[in-house]
């Protein structure tokens, strides 16, 4: 099967979406699939070979540019090249491209408006590109945020079949100042119907989404994430016996939407109890969120806590860092739908505790490597940390379960056969159509 996969780049950031959607692509080419990942916005930071295309669109450079002034709507291609090229987009991400959702309400209806937003220009050289290269067998846009592009792309493309993966865009979304919240949901719900299939990556965001944008249920199919569980090791070492120091462990993110906060104040709790544990973070933290990150420290050292950040690690060292630990949270403010980090500490046999939203209810019933506690609550948090610190039967049980149930339910190959299926009925479909 060919197909033409759009994945949107994050700066310099880490990104769950950037990941997934490379493993995916990655996966379905290693199965001898034609996979075109195309990037917008900036090149894609992943930890794993990235396989994106050289090609990019709607280069940042180009859409803030087009965005706010009118005079770069009517530039020549050409000369847009001296700032779309990867060298420049990668420089200017390290500084001055936004990711913040506070930032971006107006690009973001742009985008979603289209053939008939700020950013047509844009859209006109993807077109152009798209006439030149073979027709795909389907399209798939990795969130609905890029829905505006649904009904040229499919007009284009001769009615190919057009995808919407589903993975967390809500986040974004509430966090638009009004009226660009209004006004993106608005765009959102009418083009839904230029979409042919919605895969949403749990099932909880398959109910979620039908119900916050409106999506039927008969478009909607679930395609759950999943991790390379490559790398890491291939058997469990036994529990740490009692008397050894616990190692408690963060991994995401700094931001505070992720609940390290949370899980600070949980971790004061727990040493009142437990003395002989410590606290250990890794992840990304972008400029702006430096600030959080320096309060929850300064608040730690005034309670005289030990804690260690790791800063931000590669592949091999996010799994060193996961397999040193004896539980993890990251305690989520917001009910997620992906859950990554919980699956890569999961392939590292590291039992969970994670709030009970999100996909992370989910993730117990389907693995029962973990055990879940009440949302935004730090002694629920602390109470289900002591559980599994006190407790060695339920971690070593955890742990094995964890190791398992990842591998068993939420690999890379798995979430790349249940996406390969969806596409397969959906050009089935429209094949039976055109005849």
């Amino acid at each position: 099967m060919r197909i033409l996969q759009l994945t949107a780049g994050a700066a310099g950031m880490y990104c769950g979406t950037c990941l997934r959607d490379n493993s995916l692509a990655s996966a379905l080419m290693r199965q001898g699939h034609d996979v075109t990942l195309m990037p917008l916005y900036t090149p894609t930071l992943t930890d794993e070979p990235n396989v994106s295309s050289e090609n990019l669109f709607f280069g940042g450079i180009s859409v803030y540019l087009e965005q706010n002034w009118p005079l770069f709507r009517k530039t020549p291609w050409l000369l847009d090249r001296l700032w779309d090229s990867k060298f420049v987009l990668n420089a200017a991400a390290k500084r001055t491209i936004p990711v913040d959702p506070h930032f971006l309400g107006a690009m973001t209806v742009s985008m979603l408006e289209g053939e008939h937003g700020r950013l047509r220009k844009e859209l006109d050289k993807m077109l152009a590109w798209l006439a030149s290269e073979p027709r795909p067998d389907i399209v798939n846009l990795p969130y609905t945020l890029l829905i505006g592009l649904a009904a040229p792309l499919k007009q284009a493309l001769g009615g190919v079949p057009m995808c919407c993966t589903l993975q967390g865009e809500d986040l974004f979304l509430e966090g638009l100042q009004e009226p660009y919240r209004t006004r993106c949901l608005d765009l959102i719900r009418q083009n839904i119907s230029h979409v042919d299939c919605f895969l949403a990556v749990s099932d909880y965001y398959a109910e979620f989404m039908c119900r916050y944008v409106g999506i039927p249920d008969h478009k909607m199919q679930v395609a759950r994430v999943g991790v390379s569980t490559d790398g890491y090791r291939t058997s469990l070492p036994e529990s740490r016996a009692a008397g050894e120091q616990i190692r408690i462990g963060y991994f995401a993110r700094i931001a505070p939407e992720k609940g390290l906060h949370v899980l600070a104040e949980a971790y004061r709790i727990v040493r009142q109890a437990e003395p002989n544990c410590c606290l250990e973070a890794a992840g990304y933290i972008a400029h702006e969120h430096r600030p959080y990150l320096d309060g929850i420290e300064r608040q730690l050292r005034e309670w005289d806590l030990p804690f260690h950040y790791h800063g931000v690690v590669d592949r091999g060292q996010k799994i060193a860092f996961l397999e040193s630990l004896d539980v993890f949270s990251t305690p989520t403010v917001y009910a997620d739908p992906k859950g990554i980090f919980v699956l890569e500490a999961m392939a590292a046999g590291v039992p969970f505790v994670q709030p009970r939203h999100g996909t992370f209810p989910e993730m117990v019933h389907k693995t029962g490597g973990g055990i879940l506690v009440e949302p935004e609550n730090a002694a629920s948090l602390a109470e289900g940390l002591l559980r599994m610190i006190r407790d060695r039967n339920l971690r070593g049980e955890c742990a094995r379960k964890a190791y398992d149930g990842v591998r068993a339910c939420y690999t890379v190959d798995q979430m790349a056969a249940q996406t390969l299926a969806i596409f397969s009925r959906q050009r089935r479909v429209s094949a039976l159509a055109e005849a």
